[in-house]
């Protein structure tokens, strides 16, 4: 069973989530990845096959990943062999480097579930001049936000949703984008996220992580939890939500 963490704030990511994957562990799994941001920089991405140590190992315990902002996950196999190219996070791009190292892409993402018409998906992005590196359902949800993103120039709420009108399947993404740096999206379906906010010092600190356990989570009234936003506001330290109204049209 997958596993995912994030993490946006004033400290270092690195540590954090890979504090937060190491409690993740006992649901198994085959590989294990880190994609980090430093303000404007471009997303570093980190992946290791086999034991979370592995990944610690290749990252010097997060050190040599400099940024605030992140995202984590363990894979548990479902779409292609367990490998470093098919672990996550997943990339827009048509990468190089098995979506590890510093990533031009506009999305970056990871995925816990399954997306049941990948291979439907799959065919329009090859139609749309789309490549891919890896064997997952993953990577093709990844770059179906980033043909929605691009396609309507709307942003990520927009992208997001027409994704999920087109998704089948229980799942949740976390992303993050090019354009918007210190900012993690999340879009549940089924799968529930924990989202926790720490405030000291007037900053304010996002903590996320991915559940099947029964966590209420508290909403604005009438509102889905579909295409959520967290983000931290450097001027006036304060939490945002954006939601995301289903599209009927594509």
């Amino acid at each position: 069973m997958c596993g995912i963490v994030g993490f946006t704030g004033n400290r270092q990511a690195a540590p954090i989530l890979l504090d937060g994957l190491s409690k993740l562990e006992y649901r198994g799994y085959d590989s294990a990845g880190l994609a980090v941001r430093d303000g404007e920089t471009l997303a570093q991405v980190v992946k290791a096959k086999g034991r979370l140590s592995n990944l610690i190992e290749k990252t010097d315990n997060g050190n040599a990943l400099k940024g605030t902002c992140g995202i984590g996950h363990t894979r548990w196999a479902t779409h292609g062999e367990p490998s470093q190219t098919n672990a996550h996070p997943h990339v827009s791009g048509n990468c190089r480097c098995s979506g590890s190292g510093a990533v031009e892409s506009e999305v970056v993402g990871v995925h816990n579930g399954i997306i049941e018409n990948y291979t439907e998906l799959k065919e329009k992005l090859l139609k749309h001049g789309y490549t891919f590196y890896s064997q997952t359902d993953t990577e093709v949800v990844i770059k179906l936000v980033d043909y929605y993103y691009k396609k309507y120039n709307l942003g990520p709420i927009d992208a997001i949703a027409k994704t999920m009108v087109r998704v089948r399947g229980s799942y949740a993404l976390e992303l993050m984008f090019h354009d918007y740096p210190g900012e993690i999206w999340v879009a549940p379906s089924a799968i529930r996220f924990i989202i926790t906010f720490s405030v000291s010092e007037e900053v304010l600190e996002v903590y996320l992580a991915e559940s099947y356990l029964e966590y209420k989570l508290s909403f604005p009234e009438n509102k889905s939890s579909a295409g959520y936003h967290w983000k931290r506001n450097d001027s006036e330290n304060k939490r945002y939500w954006k939601n995301a109204e289903p599209l009927q049209t594509l």
